[in-house]
């Protein structure tokens, strides 16, 4: 008895077995581009240093604005070069739709993409900032003055240390006046101890920075300090007093503004590294697309003239 179902045709098999990415392009691309962002970052600071030389006259946003273009450019030629490569050498797919060939270079582009920058910022990425830190902190060290590198770490081993600075500002305070010795004798006549003096000023200018001003007790107490080891007037050594503490006060701020100059850089830096990145993903998808049509329409037209 014939089976009523052995008529019944089994379905045709509609997919292949055969994945559809083409790996070994895609790897071919993301050195492609991992090998000319390397030689452009290289270019870049050359460029970088050869225009912050000291005998240039490019400002530090000049040297900023440049470094973000040039960003977006290495981005946009290797991705460009690394996704055309991968479309270029995939395999080609048969009887597979326009819309779904097109998807697929896409998605060639934007992997190779993506392998390209995971491997610069892994095994790369240590060299390349290395080199490119290097250029930019010369550069920042010769446009922004001792404010600015103080706030790098590349120049802050030339700048003066905290207690440098304390020190400085408390002999600016004890400095003799004119014609005056530096050890002046105190009311009872016995010369005081210069460090002592130097030392309890010290504490008073660091627990007033601390606390953001100085009492005025400490600020009376001081000026009677500097009088008695100066031999200047109560007037002149009050008047001192507030010229060092305005002193402090302006290197308080300058340092303030370098720590924010830096923070907005860091800030800026990673947009525009951001953005630079979002531009190569799609310059490497468009490029995947571009390379994929130019391999099958050039197979399709060697086959007709063939």
């Amino acid at each position: 008895m014939t089976n009523a179902f052995s008529a019944v045709d089994e379905p045709a098999a509609i997919e292949t077995s055969a994945s559809a990415v083409s790996w070994g392009s895609i790897v071919a691309g993301a050195f492609a581009a991992a090998t000319l962002t390397v030689i452009l970052m290289l270019v870049g600071s050359g460029l970088g240093l050869t225009m912050m030389s000291p005998w240039g006259s490019a400002s530090l946003t000049t040297f900023a604005v440049s470094t973000a273009i040039w960003l977006v450019i290495v981005q946009w030629l290797s991705s460009a070069l690394g996704g055309y490569v991968a479309g270029r050498l995939r395999t080609k797919w048969v009887n597979v739709h326009t819309d779904e060939v097109y998807f697929r270079d896409t998605a060639h582009g934007f992997l190779a993409w993506a392998l390209a920058t995971l491997l610069v910022a892994t095994v790369l990425g240590s060299a390349i900032s290395g080199i490119v830190g290097t250029g930019a902190q010369a550069t920042t060290g010769l446009l922004s003055g001792a404010a600015a590198g103080a706030a790098s770490q590349a120049s802050s081993a030339q700048s003066p240390s905290a207690n440098e600075l304390a020190g400085y500002f408390v002999d600016t305070l004890f400095r003799p006046a004119d014609n005056t010795p530096a050890a002046a004798p105190s009311a009872a006549g016995t010369p005081q101890n210069n460090a002592s003096a130097t030392g309890e000023a010290a504490r008073i200018l660091a627990i007033s920075a601390a606390n953001g001003e100085m009492s005025a007790d400490d600020k009376a107490y001081l000026a009677r300090l500097v009088a008695s080891r100066t031999g200047l007037p109560q007037a002149d050594a009050q008047k001192r007093v507030d010229d060092v503490l305005a002193r402090v006060d302006d290197a308080k701020n300058k340092a303030k503004a370098a720590a924010d100059k830096a923070r907005k850089a860091s800030a800026t830096t990673a947009l525009v590294g951001a953005l630079s990145l979002v531009i190569g993903a799609f310059i490497a998808a468009v490029a995947g697309v571009l390379g994929g049509r130019q391999r099958d329409e050039d197979e399709a037209r060697f086959s007709r003239s063939g």
